[in-house]
């Protein structure tokens, strides 16, 4: 059986860190709360503050804003993208 895949879409600052705009990134189990994904994309980028732009910014998860996290589960094939806060200045 494959493992379930998303896609995860960086932007602004989230893509500033990583260094990537999109990553393919497997799973961890075939029900993966929403909420435990930002750990685990922090594990697969530690050490450039990922943790701490993660903290202020919004999820979607196949083009639809997420309002409260706790209540998606990640199933594979869902495209979800990290909203950062447009700094001001």
């Amino acid at each position: 059986m494959s493992q379930p895949e998303i896609t995860v879409l960086y932007f602004a600052a989230a893509s500033t860190a990583t260094g990537l705009t999109e990553q393919s990134v497997i799973l961890p189990a075939s029900q993966y709360p929403l909420s435990s994904l930002s750990s685990f994309l922090v594990s697969l980028h530690p050490d450039v503050g990922l943790d701490k732009i993660l903290q202020s910014s919004q999820w979607s998860v196949n083009a639809e804003m997420v309002d409260d996290v706790e209540e998606v589960t990640l199933k594979g094939g869902e495209e979800v993208a990290i909203i950062c806060p447009v700094s001001g200045g």
